[in-house]
């Protein structure tokens, strides 16, 4: 894990590559209770029997899952220390190339784009890219804006 000292580590990042998680398992429970969560309850994620003649064999996790994954596995390539207050500020753009099925694990590998001075603190965009275990393309590519205030 990358330990970021206060603004001025942010800085000295910028255009690194940064690392990436641990694996994840991402469970049928977790599609289930993200399904509750959310009330997508789409056959293609819930119906196992269904999906088993379905495009993919199995269920697979929705795509907001695998997004809403980000702040877990991120967590996990950096930790910030200095920090007044850190905001998830929003998303550039977010790509679902191939999907998560159900069992399957998955982490993230982060790389920053951009580290800009916003009035007292910086707005940092990286980008992050869920890969799935034993799988070439990826489930998730997204821009990530964070903004971090000393």
């Amino acid at each position: 894990m990358n330990t970021i000292q206060g603004i001025e580590g942010f800085k000295s990042m910028a255009g690194q590559e940064l690392g990436e998680s641990d694996w994840h398992q991402v469970t049928q429970d977790q599609i289930d209770k993200f399904a509750d969560a959310t009330g997508d309850h789409q056959w293609i994620h819930v119906d196992k029997e269904r999906a088993k003649a379905g495009p993919f064999g199995t269920t697979i996790a929705h795509g907001f899952l695998t997004l809403s994954l980000l702040p877990s596995l991120t967590g996990q390539v950096t930790r910030a220390e200095g920090i007044r207050m850190a905001i998830n500020y929003g998303l550039n753009r977010v790509r679902f190339p191939a999907p998560v099925k159900s069992g399957s694990r998955v982490r993230a590998s982060v790389k920053n784009l951009t580290v800009e001075e916003v009035e007292g603190g910086v707005q940092v965009v990286n980008q992050v890219t869920v890969h799935v275990e034993g799988q070439e393309k990826p489930a998730c590519v997204a821009e990530t804006v964070s903004r971090f205030y000393a």
